[in-house]
């Protein structure tokens, strides 16, 4: 029997060795495949301009077109000389192999399917934009920004509280004295090339947010799929399930270190009047002389950080919602011997195909199964129109004692006709109903007996008029219903003479 064995890194011996593994494994990752791969420029060029800022995701059908439209003016102006510059395909084939590759992810957007962008095809963009629009400078506003950040996690990991009260102390005496110096000097202007500058460093610092929120919904979408993967193969009893896979849905942002770490920046971009804020200076900035020193692309990479910022936020609290709803659903309608059952279907079928595959022809025909087998299950009885009972019942062996019921159920059951009978006998041939009621005694006085009574004057003949006649009835526990209803007067009907 021959072993399958895995081809697994040796441990590396030598710092060198350490390092060339190191990089293998960097560019194995999807985003230096594609900036790495042979028709790196296309993609590139053709994910820049289908999707954009205000536009994460595409419907397939438009991204279809789009794309096809893009090769064939990339064709028509002879690029495709080179068998290395264009693929080969149809736009759909195209994208098939970009969702492959990991760069494009379909989804559905309401009844519409979309592609998205995935983290990796974000990231592969954002360098290609920060190195086509040349090297980062070495500038003031940069390394500020580093001497910021640094400071303020020195100050968070201070366990110290009298050297972080003396530090906030420092901070306090130098913000009174730039608000004193403002109060005596009045503020002085700032070089346009200083702003730009700053501009400069906040664009280079916004780069990285679209990546950065896809790797969130993206973390939170794989769990999602661990999660229901794990449930499928789970053979532990179903109360015990439903508790651990409840939990994790319910707090499906903290299964993942990115929405962890999602969540505490939340705090900040999750205030929407932190967001309004953010749109307003943006806005004011743009107005600003200084903007006119800035390239179109970056006065509208500039104007789209509040968009960004919003729409990423959106994608990574859809992702969750989406995440809890499919395991919550997964969760209820887990059943492990009916998912047991598909996984051994499954396999079965998928067995019947390969070793049918092995002795068919590459043209045989496959007839398709059009009907399911009907279940054998022998002759049904398929006429009801003869009602009759197949033979009559056996007689009873012995007589019946129709009287079984005892006193108390007696008295909760049906109108006494025997005995309103022969109350009614004794009140004439002509009386009314609300008064013969009142009449009778307690025990034939129930709402039922009402029913009755009512039931006898209808056959004797009866007369209602405009009235309403009120009585009160007694229950057998002793309560009291009162009734009201139109007024009855009984009265035999006399047959008409024959001439």
């Amino acid at each position: 029997m021959s072993e399958v064995v895995a081809k697994v890194d040796p441990m590396p011996s030598t710092r060198a060795e350490a390092a060339y593994q190191r990089a293998l494994a960097t560019f194995r990752d999807p985003t230096l495949d594609l900036l790495h791969g042979r028709f790196a420029p296309f993609v590139v060029a053709v994910l820049s301009l289908v999707f954009a800022t205000d536009r994460p995701f595409v419907a397939v059908a438009d991204a279809h077109a789009e794309i096809g439209e893009a090769l064939d003016e990339l064709r028509a102006a002879g690029y495709d000389e080179d068998d290395r510059r264009l693929p080969v395909g149809s736009a759909r084939e195209i994208c098939r192999q970009w969702v492959r590759g990991g760069w494009l992810a379909p989804q559905l957007e309401g009844e519409v399917e979309v592609y998205r962008l995935t983290a990796h095809a974000v990231g592969a963009l954002e360098i290609a934009g920060r190195t086509g629009g040349g090297r980062a400078r070495v500038s003031r506003s940069r390394v500020r920004t580093l001497l910021e950040a640094v400071d303020r996690l020195a100050m968070d990991a201070e366990s110290d509280p009298a050297a972080r009260l003396e530090r906030l102390l420092n901070e306090r005496a130098a913000l009174d004295a730039e608000i004193e110096r403002l109060q005596r000097d009045g503020a002085a202007p700032i070089d346009d090339e200083q702003l730009l500058e700053e501009a400069e460093n906040v664009l280079h610092l916004s780069r990285e947010l679209p990546a950065d929120f896809s790797r969130v919904a993206e973390s939170i979408k794989a769990m999602q799929r661990d999660v229901v993967a794990e449930l499928r193969r789970d053979e532990r009893p179903t109360g015990d399930v439903l508790r651990e896979y409840l939990q994790r849905g319910k707090h499906v942002m903290q299964s993942t270190p990115e929405g962890r770490a999602f969540e505490g920046a939340l705090r900040l971009l999750g205030d929407p009047e932190r967001i309004d804020r953010l749109t307003g200076q943006l806005a004011t900035l743009l107005a600003q002389p200084f903007s006119h020193l800035m390239a179109p692309a970056q006065r509208a990479d500039l104007d789209a950080i509040g968009r960004q910022v919003e729409q990423g936020v959106a994608d990574v609290l859809t992702a969750q919602r989406r995440a809890s709803q499919i395991i919550t659903a997964q969760v209820r309608t887990h059943d492990p011997i009916r998912d047991r059952q598909v996984d051994d279907l499954l396999r079965g079928v998928m067995s019947g195909m390969h070793a049918w595959m092995r002795v068919s022809r590459s043209s045989e025909r496959v007839e398709p199964l059009h009907t399911l087998p009907v279940a054998d299950v022998g002759h049904l009885r398929q006429s009801l129109s003869d009602l009759r009972p197949p033979g009559s019942p056996d007689p009873l062996s012995t007589p019946v004692d129709a009287e079984f019921v005892d006193a108390d159920t007696r008295a909760w059951g049906g109108p006494h006709y025997a005995e309103l009978e022969d109350y009614t006998a004794t009140l004439g041939e002509q009386f009314d109903l609300a008064t013969a009621f009142d009449g009778i005694e307690d025990a034939n006085r129930r709402p039922v007996d009402l029913l009755g009574l009512l039931e006898i004057a209808h056959r004797a003949g009866m007369t209602e008029g405009e009235d309403v006649s009120v009585v009160e009835a007694l229950r057998p526990d002793g309560t009291r219903r009162r009734f009201a209803f139109g007024s009855v007067t009984v009265q035999p009907q006399k047959e008409p003479e024959n001439d």
